[in-house]
């Protein structure tokens, strides 16, 4: 995983690259993981479009440069990371 500022390179099934902005990352206690969500850089420029978000956890190493990005496993982490995509979209549009 490639840091920019706010970016990563997300390799796809395909093997495909594809840079992506971090929408925002947390930690959960409860599944013990961090998680981190993001879109594909330039996907908010079109208008009409709804974005697709996407989520992945991803285990730091040491030096917390980098880190591998996991599939979601449950549909109890699905649950939990919704909640937290609609607490943090709700704090944005209060901005």
């Amino acid at each position: 995983m490639d840091h920019g500022e706010n970016n990563i390179t997300v390799v796809d099934e395909s093997g495909n690259e594809q840079l992506c902005e971090v929408l925002f990352t947390f930690d959960s206690e409860e599944f013990g993981k961090s998680y981190v969500l993001y879109y594909p850089l330039g996907a908010d420029d079109s208008e009409d479009e709804e974005i697709e978000i996407h989520a992945s956890s991803f285990v730091p190493t040491e030096d917390n440069q980098d880190g591998e990005l996991m599939p979601i496993e449950t549909d109890a982490e699905w649950d939990m990371i919704e909640e937290m995509l609609e607490t943090f979209l709700a704090e944005q549009d209060e901005e």
